[in-house]
């Protein structure tokens, strides 16, 4: 992978926390915690790094008078194939990535407030009580909610799992984040994780990875998104070497070695995506209208209606239909195309969709701004086709694996979130286009959609080439539009590794 070494900065560990069990993550094993940074980045750590914590460390201490008693790190993700699946219980397939966020932390005993910084001036400070039920102003849209999941989530667990609780004591937290904001990249989610495992590590407290990837999930609802869970997952679980195939209910995940010869490559299309900003037009959509489709399509197969209003996954569907084939015939045969209307849904479940939903603020402010009804059958389609494709592709890792079916499952997979899921834009479009043109075997979309980053997989042999391509196709007009400063290209346009999930450092 000597390419790697000369593109953005990469960062693949060497040495790294062994705690895989049976091809993936022990469910006992916890969040590791290591002294060197060399544990975390290995042999591509560089300069750079190394003046980023220092920078870190700095800031803190001039701040609040102390260095920090620890940090925590998280990193971003890229998902491979498996979008808009895992709130309806399906796999996916991501892997971490080299970049991240770091949480510096220490505790204040005389304090009863959580100082909240970032090393980056433009975001500003801002403190809270340390109250664990304090709601989060979601109206506010303000970075630090992310902050204040993460600390509620950490007492949540406690209470939902029978722990004690530790006594409310201040805490000093700066933030340095890596991960681009509104890239599909999955800022939020490192932000949200790293949060949680410097929480707790501040109180003293051990949770699994298990346990810290699901109440991180969780907790991160509290900013009015209705996550499923493959972000933090794979932030917290992420492995060097290798992507992993994330399943839930209960939240476990299996190596998937990728293939030798092959890299893939994280493209900007930079129309940023802000997830929880737009996520009643949006993101909630999605989930209410896979809510409404598996509802609909259960009543159509003969269950009771008390029954089937029940139901909230279409995964939940699938098992009165077999597998995943049928499952699609059956959306086919009794969804009709185009949009059902609020009062046609009424009619059909006999009850209102206020009523129905009453129990989630979030899927009721989808409703309060609905105009253009709900298209059912879409977006089932979309689910059951894209999980059968998520195992085609684990599948197809596994020994000889071919890089034209990989990509073409890739390229199927974007073709479906752009016509069936409707997440896509143009600039997404034109940026999978220019990688397929650039000489890309396969990409699509990754992350929520609607803007973000694309992946594109490729020969090894082909990554320089393909990505000064790009640049030409996609980003030179944009450069020269302004939307982009040539030496920031990297930060844009890169080749990416699977890295290592979340950190405690101490002593850096």
């Amino acid at each position: 992978f000597d390419f790697l070494k000369t593109n953005a900065g990469l960062h693949q560990p060497i040495s790294v926390y062994k705690d895989r069990h049976d091809g993936g993550v022990d469910i006992m094993s916890t969040i590791p915690t290591v002294n060197s940074l060399q544990d975390v980045y290995g042999e591509q750590l560089s300069q750079a790094d190394e003046s980023r914590y220092a920078k870190l460390n700095t800031a803190f201490s001039r701040l609040h008078g102390n260095k920090p008693e620890l940090l925590a790190r998280s990193p971003g993700r890229v998902n491979l194939i498996g979008e808009h699946i895992d709130y309806e219980g399906y796999s996916v397939l991501p892997m971490a990535i080299s970049l991240d966020t770091i949480v510096a932390v220490r505790v204040d005993p005389s304090s009863k407030k959580l100082t909240v910084s970032n090393t980056d001036p433009k975001y500003g400070t801002k403190e809270f009580n340390t109250d664990v039920d304090q709601v989060v102003d979601t109206a506010s849209l303000h970075w630090t909610n992310y902050v204040m999941c993460g600390y509620k989530g950490v007492f949540d667990f406690l209470r939902e799992s029978n722990r004690s609780l530790p006594s409310e004591v201040g805490l000093q937290i700066m933030v340095d984040g890596r991960v681009p904001t509104g890239s599909g990249l999955s800022s939020s989610s490192a932000l949200t994780c790293a949060v949680v495992v410097a929480v707790m590590a501040a109180h003293n407290l051990s949770f699994t990875k298990v346990e810290v990837a699901d109440l991180a999930c969780k907790c991160e609802r509290y900013c009015g998104t209705q996550s499923g869970g493959m972000d933090q997952a794979i932030s917290i679980m992420g492995e060097i070497g290798v992507a992993k195939l994330v399943d839930f209910n209960p939240v476990r995940s299996t190596d998937v070695e990728l293939p030798a010869g092959s890299a893939f490559l994280i493209g900007n299309c930079l129309a940023v995506s802000n997830k929880a900003e737009t996520a009643h037009e949006q993101y909630n959509l999605r989930v209410v209208e896979c809510q409404l489709a598996s509802i609909v399509l259960a009543m159509k197969l003969g269950v009771s209606q008390a029954e089937a209003l029940e139901y909230e996954t279409l995964s939940q569907v699938q098992k009165l239909v077999g597998s995943l084939g049928d499952s699609e015939k059956a959306v086919a045969e009794h969804l009709h195309e185009g949009a059902y209307t609020q009062d046609e849904l009424g009619s059909t479940l006999g009850k209102s969709l206020e009523s129905l939903l009453a129990g989630s603020s979030a899927s009721l402010l989808v409703l309060q701004h609905n105009k253009a009804g709900f298209q059912l059958r879409n977006r089932a389609l979309h689910v059951y086709s894209e999980a059968a494709r998520v195992h085609k592709f684990s599948d197809e890792c596994k020994s000889q694996p071919s890089l034209q079916t990989l990509g073409d499952l890739m390229n199927a997979s974007h073709e479906s979130c752009r016509v069936l899921y409707e997440c896509s834009c143009k600039e997404l479009d034109e940026l999978v286009e220019a990688f397929r043109s650039a000489g890309a075997i396969g990409a699509r979309l990754t992350g929520a959609g609607w803007g973000g980053s694309a992946v594109a997989l490729v020969r090894q042999d082909r990554v320089k080439d393909v990505l000064s391509r790009v640049k030409e196709i996609f980003f030179k007009s944009r450069i020269s539009a302004g939307a982009l400063q040539d030496e920031d290209i990297a930060e844009a346009l890169f080749a990416s590794l699977p890295s290592s999930g979340a950190a405690i450092l101490q002593g850096i």
